[in-house]
């Protein structure tokens, strides 16, 4: 038992110097922005996927596709459009002709969803009937076509954007299909010295080369460690509690039941014990703290707490209801 758990240490020493690199690698591109590469990277090695919201010109687009290139993976880009049709997306049957025989048959295309890391780009632009299609292969990790299922290859991540600006022509994604996302990561603009930075860097002749510093089956590898990280019955109870005080129904926190529509289900509280085992890992570590769940919190509750119109009027966000409820929760006496 001794000799598996010291060979455990080892392995995740290597894996997580590689995850570092990864970060390195980005950063050579992406100036500014540790907070949100790292909580792609928390989504990713959770196994789950992340809706990413900002401002254009934040560079979300070019922080995913530089994590897919710091990744020896298969990366597809879907600009999604009004115009835009599920089997744009899961591929689509075509007739071919056997040469030999000369007999005619459907052979199936596969369309770009069949990549490990996706980038859906926009994809409150497309209507519901092309969101519903993606977010069922979210779900599944499948496509089915014609009767006949397809598995899709893994690791397998999605990385959705959104413009908060644009409502002319878009089509939001209803809170229910958001619950698909296990992050909702909102970016903010860059601070004095990040922005000096980017303007800098993106203005000259100097270009930076992204290196290949982890492999898919090194993901998978992780992906299967942060199952193992150990999480205490108290820190459990923790998230259930706060988890079940987001529901106004049950809740005795008289600013939810003011503020609050709809509370956070029962895949809020995985996603944030998952997520939190994925942070311990990537710091090196194979059980959660309770800083590792205040820092899930955030991105994991965003989208699953649904505020009344009142708030919306009061300026009352779903991050404020989150961070009074995590002031304003017990923690666990044993790992106060």
């Amino acid at each position: 038992m001794e000799k598996h758990l010291i060979e455990i240490k080892n392995e995740l020493e290597v894996l997580t110097a590689k995850l570092t690199d990864v970060k390195k690698e980005i950063g050579k591109i992406i100036i500014g922005q540790e907070e949100t590469i790292e909580q792609l990277l928390i989504a990713f090695l959770a196994g789950g996927h992340a809706l990413l919201e900002g401002v254009p010109g934040l560079a979300k687009t070019l922080m995913i596709k530089t994590l897919s290139q710091a990744v020896d993976l298969k990366f597809k880009r879907i600009q999604f459009t009004p115009d835009l049709m599920p089997s744009d997306i899961v591929g689509t049957e075509i007739l071919e002709e056997d040469h030999t025989t000369g007999k005619k048959f459907f052979q199936f295309n596969k369309g770009p969803i069949f990549a490990n890391i996706i980038l859906a780009d926009e994809i409150n632009r497309t209507p519901p009937k092309t969101q519903a299609a993606l977010l069922e292969a979210m779900q599944e990790f499948e496509v089915t076509y014609s009767g006949k299922t397809y598995d899709l290859d893994r690791p397998f991540f999605m990385l959705a954007t959104q413009n908060p600006i644009e409502q002319s022509g878009t089509f939001p994604l209803p809170e229910a299909q958001q619950d698909r996302f296990l992050f909702y990561i909102k970016i903010g603009y860059p601070t004095a010295a990040e922005e000096n930075g980017i303007l800098k860097n993106t203005t000259g002749v100097k270009k930076e080369n992204v290196k290949k510093v982890i492999t898919g089956a090194e993901i998978l590898r992780l992906q299967e460690l942060v199952r193992e990280v150990y999480i205490s019955d108290d820190l459990i109870d923790f998230v259930s509690t706060v988890v079940r005080s987001t529901r106004p129904e049950t809740t005795l926190n008289a600013y939810v039941k003011e503020w609050v529509s709809w509370g956070a289900g029962p895949r809020a509280g995985q996603a944030m014990i998952l997520t939190a085992k994925a942070r311990a890992l990537q710091y090196g570590r194979m059980s959660v703290t309770l800083d590792d769940l205040k820092h899930v919190a955030l991105p994991v509750l965003r989208h699953r707490i649904i505020i009344n119109f009142r708030a919306e009027a009061k300026g009352i966000s779903s991050d404020m209801v989150t961070h009074h409820l995590l002031s304003n929760t017990d923690f666990p006496s044993k790992v106060k």
